[in-house]
């Protein structure tokens, strides 16, 4: 499995943990993030990893930043993409069971090394349950038409 990662400079110490774990458990790794903690803009490293998993060079993504959301609301600008913010491994767990999410987003500020490798584990062990809820997931328009 290839899998394309990210981060902004509040997510290189967990961007850290998560290309090792990744290598430690076999995925093909691109680091399209930062490798320092100099303040830089979270969309020029985000908008990379999105396109490669949406064009389908990478099966899944990994970002990090300070809160996650930045990152989380920039991948879901993507057509492709359901990028999905993961704080703890059971959200991690539901987001690939009931949403099929294909970029797992970390609050880099607010997990530890263990927290991030749980959530981890738990979001690559984790496939689509699909029935149900890939009917919900097919009702999301890809723009949303005002009333």
């Amino acid at each position: 499995m290839k899998v394309a990662v990210g981060n902004d400079h509040a997510g290189y110490e967990i961007k850290l943990v998560v290309l090792e774990w990744l290598k430690e458990q076999g995925y093909e790794i691109k680091n399209f993030g930062t490798d320092s903690p100099d303040s830089v803009d979270y969309p020029d490293f985000v908008h990379p990893v999105a396109d490669a998993v949406e064009d389908g060079e990478f099966d899944l993504g990994v970002l990090v930043c300070g809160s996650g959301q930045g990152v989380s609301f920039t991948a879901n600008k993507h057509q492709g993409i359901r990028a999905a913010l993961c704080w703890i491994p059971e959200i991690a767990e539901l987001a690939r069971l009931h949403n099929n999410a294909n970029i797992l987003c970390m609050p880099g500020r607010f997990i530890d090394r263990e927290m991030a490798i749980a959530i981890m584990e738990k979001f690559f062990s984790t496939s689509f349950e699909g029935g149900r809820h890939q009917n919900r997931i097919d009702k999301v328009p890809v723009k949303y038409p005002k009333p």
